[in-house]
């Protein structure tokens, strides 16, 4: 049984191409364990090398910010200089970041290196997936990015618990570590398997607009996150101010750039910016909630770190599981009344997370919200995806999806920022009181996402 399910394996995908898709895999999985393995470990983080809960914000938005910014001109780089030449040097990128986080002395030397390896995951996660479509053909690429896409999954369901159990049983600094060999085993698969590929029409990378959004961005999450110590402070009037001009230079250079990294011209459909929209308030529900939800189970609830990240795992496999499945649905009854469904599902998670903050025991506390919470999600993503590609010619669905997974990455960034308004300090009581506070706010950003779902959509 076992060699007939191997020689089935390897007659799909043989040779080079296992190589290929498991280089892939590894590589992108870096970015998506850190993602989520470092949300969880942040309140660690920022007890262990001191600082306020400003600095907890920066160890996240230091690496959402470089990949939010600058990942649809890294799948623009990857189409210019070479897929594999660009996926190899963001894995290495990745790793020297990684090391460098690692062995940090301080907050501001950490969340230097968090940048680092922002930029590489921005370059590495589109590339690898561009890999894929250059090393399969039409009948097998399917299925290589079905098994990308499930592994990843997996690796940010991994990511919390995985992170977790390492900061309680050897260190904060070993979830960093851990990234080391799996970029090396990366690495060696793609170079060996892939050979190098470029886009047929790849035009010059986008840099300006790059630069501009990235500082636009940068200023504008500074001035977020400092703006609850500081007030009206002219420092942050002014770095609002910069951030504002920035991100309108953004649009400016975007309107008149020869290959833009986000096509202006897709905003005049009005689904399109409608779902966008909801992709925005949707994910920065979701993000900051989950921002905050660890502080509220580490410090209030004192809950061991590996235990916390447990927690955490109803969210990933009811994405994992569901998300399949609402696909399905959502092309029989359409993907307005999923979206809809899928909001309001959220909103209710939410709102049950707030109802039960004061209770310690998880499985009455924090699990019935979580489960609601990930039913909601597990229901709107996959329509939502279908919804955005389907609000466009077919020729511009690459860039369609570029923009709103960018769109996704900045809003959760924008909600962490954010964040600091209702975390009033890292002091138990300001911790529980702000909780309550931000579940509250993301079930009405949740349910608001919900309706303009279900206007934008169209359809059924």
């Amino acid at each position: 049984m076992v060699s007939r399910r191997t020689s089935r394996v390897e007659r799909t995908v043989a040779g080079p191409q296992w190589r290929v898709l498991a280089g892939t895999v590894l590589g992108s999985s870096l970015a998506f364990i850190d993602g989520s393995a470092v949300n969880l470990v942040a309140p660690v983080i920022q007890q262990r090398l001191g600082g306020d809960v400003a600095a907890a914000q920066w160890i996240i938005n230091a690496y959402a910010l470089m990949l939010g910014a600058l990942v649809l001109a890294g799948g623009a780089a990857a189409d210019r200089f070479g897929r594999k030449r660009v996926f190899l040097v963001g894995v290495g990128l990745f790793a020297a970041g990684s090391a460098a986080c690692g062995l940090s002395p301080d907050l501001p030397a950490l969340i230097a290196a968090r940048a680092v390896q922002g930029m590489a995951a921005a370059v590495l996660t589109p590339a690898s997936l561009a890999l894929l479509g250059a090393s399969f053909d039409d009948k097998r690429r399917g299925q290589a990015v079905g098994v990308w896409a499930g592994a990843s999954g997996l690796m940010s369901a991994i990511g919390p618990v995985l992170g977790g159990w390492l900061a309680q049983a050897v260190s904060w600094r070993a979830v960093f570590a851990i990234n080391l060999p799996l970029a090396a085993v990366a690495v060696w698969l793609v170079a060996s398997g892939a050979k190098e590929s470029r886009g047929g029409r790849a035009g010059p990378v986008d840099w300006p607009g790059a630069l501009a959004a990235t500082a636009g961005l940068g200023f504008i999450t500074w001035a977020l996150t400092e703006a609850p110590k500081r007030g009206a402070d002219p420092v942050v009037l002014a770095a609002s101010g910069a951030g504002v001009a920035l991100l309108a230079a953004f649009l400016w250079i975007e309107a008149r750039a020869k290959a833009p990294m986000m096509p202006l011209g897709l905003f005049r459909s009005v689904k399109f910016s409608g779902l966008n929209g909801l992709t925005l308030l949707l994910y920065a529900a979701f993000s900051g909630a989950l921002f905050i939800l660890p502080f509220q189970l580490l410090r209030v609830h004192h809950y061991p770190t590996a235990e916390a990240g447990a927690a955490l795992l109803p969210l990933s496999v009811g994405l994992a599981a569901l998300s399949p499945i609402s696909g399905r649905l959502a092309s029989r009854i359409g993907a307005r009344v999923m979206l809809l469904a899928g909001g309001l599902l959220v909103a209710a998670g939410f709102g049950l997370l707030a109802l039960r903050a004061a209770d310690p025991v998880y499985w009455t506390g924090a699990f019935p919200g979580l489960v609601v919470l990930a039913l909601g999600m597990g229901v709107a993503v996959a329509p939502l995806t279908d919804a955005v590609l389907g609000a466009v010619p077919r020729e511009r669905e690459g860039a369609a999806s570029g923009i709103n997974n960018a769109v996704a990455r900045v809003a959760g960034l924008l909600a962490v920022a954010l964040a600091g308004f209702v975390l009033g300090g890292t002091d138990p009581g300001a911790i529980a009181s702000g909780y309550r506070a931000a579940m509250l706010t993301a079930a009405a950003g949740a349910a608001i996402a919900g309706a303009i779902g279900f206007l934008s959509a169209g359809g059924k």
